[in-house]
């Protein structure tokens, strides 16, 4: 069972919330992140990312940094940018995207079904990246970036959505992207009761994205502990803010590759070795894969399409994912790539991007792309109910959560 609970939000006041919401800080690097925020003053990457307040020669992981997103929130709270709703409540939040809409539960999950292992994960993470997380959320004893989670569909919980979306909304703005966003309050008790009590009837929730700002936030729920030995379970410390998604309205994109050299082979030859492993066939124009078992390749301004032959494609929850498949079949072999992670000859492309994107990395500074079928919600809950976990950049969720929006704290008064 999952413990999911309600809680105080500081929020953007209405009359200022588009501006307020940002993308998570890590699409940004750090001079796309000060250009944003010069842009739009009010947006929270500021606070996310407080380096662009900040000379540049101050290192991003300065302490200094995080003293600054300090005193930002507080200045934002004494002059109401931000309020703070009086007793705990859950959220609606619906984005749209191309017409396509999803809507989550905002609230507060466990830090203990994470470590207990209901809340499961399908990633590994780098201590470098959690360390940054940590002491942003340290700093502020607030959680600011939302940790997207999913589960499997419960008609109680979309009833209840139903309902509380016949109100008016809290927010309701179009950003800059094109993605709306819109957002609800549930005050009533009984709505209240009936999602807790859903969550409770739920055997597992899984971590869609936000795996670093996830083992950042229950690590520091777990210094807190260590820190306030007398705990109870109830405080704040022991809950990380999460926006929880039914799995049926997920979309999952391609996570694309491109490789900076041939690895000495020629563009024939390389043709010649991608053909053993199945059927490939030239396309007349860009190809994105239609099926499992199948990869798109953009070499020397031509498409091609290669279908995996059966005979190596495994049945495993993780050996059979087409990222798994190329990974083993050509990237190793063929490019001596070992470790994607690492290997400074590799680049990933989100899907949102398109395969223009690919057909300009190739054009640029890469020699060959391969668009990827996408990984579907159910992989990623299988390979996640093994225990097992995908190969980087398996995933690239649309559209993403927009940080300020939702702010928990885990020790009310610090701020």
């Amino acid at each position: 069972m999952a413990k999911v609970r309600p809680f105080r939000a500081i929020r953007p006041g209405e009359n200022v919330a588009a501006r307020v919401a940002a993308l998570p800080y890590d699409v940004y690097n750090r001079s796309e992140a000060k250009a944003e925020a010069k842009r739009e003053p009010l947006s929270f990457l500021c606070i996310d990312r407080a380096e662009t307040q900040l000379d540049d020669e101050i290192d991003t992981y300065d302490e200094r940094v995080y003293r600054k997103a300090h005193s930002l929130m507080r200045k934002r709270l004494e002059d109401n940018t931000f309020i703070q709703d009086s007793e705990p409540s859950f959220y609606i939040y619906e984005l749209v995207m191309d017409g396509r809409s999803q809507t989550g539960i905002v609230g507060c999950a466990s830090i203990d079904d994470y470590v207990s292992g209901v809340i499961k994960k399908h990633e590994n993470t780098r201590a470098d990246k959690e360390v940054d997380r940590i002491k942003h959320v340290d700093a502020l004893s607030a959680q600011t970036g939302p940790i997207f989670l999913a589960y499997r569909r419960r008609d109680d919980i979309k009833d209840i959505i139903s309902v509380v979306k016949q109100q008016k909304p809290l927010y309701d703005f179009t950003a800059n992207d094109g993605i709306s966003h819109r957002v609800w309050i549930i005050r009533e008790d009984k709505y209240i009761a009936g999602i807790e009590k859903a969550f409770a009837e739920t055997d597992s929730i899984y971590i869609a994205d936000g795996h670093h700002r996830c083992a950042s936030a229950v690590k520091v729920g777990l210094k807190r502990r260590e820190e306030f030995p007398d705990y109870d379970g109830s405080e704040e410390f022991n809950y990380f803010l999460s926006v929880l998604f039914s799995d049926d309205e997920l979309m999952i994109m391609d996570y694309n590759r491109v490789l900076k050299d041939l690895n000495g082979y020629s563009p024939d030859e390389m043709l010649s070795e991608l053909s053993k492993l199945g059927t490939l066939e030239k396309k007349g124009s860009a190809y994105s894969p239609k099926e499992k078992g199948t990869v798109g390749i953009f070499l020397e301004d031509s498409w091609y399409k290669l279908s995996f032959s059966p005979e190596i494609i495994p049945d495993g929850a993780v050996e059979g994912l087409d990222v798994s498949v190329l990974q083993k079949n050509v990237l190793e072999p063929l490019f001596g790539i070992k470790d994607p992670r690492t290997d400074k000859r590799i680049d990933f492309v989100g899907g949102i991007r398109g395969l223009s994107e690919l057909e300009r990395r190739v054009k640029s500074d890469c020699s060959i792309a391969f668009s990827m079928h996408p990984t579907s919600i159910g992989e990623l809950f299988s390979v996640a109910d093994a225990n097992l976990l995908m190969p980087p950049k398996s995933t690239w969720f649309e559209p993403k959560l927009r940080s300020g929006l939702f702010i928990h704290e885990i020790e009310p008064g610090i701020m």
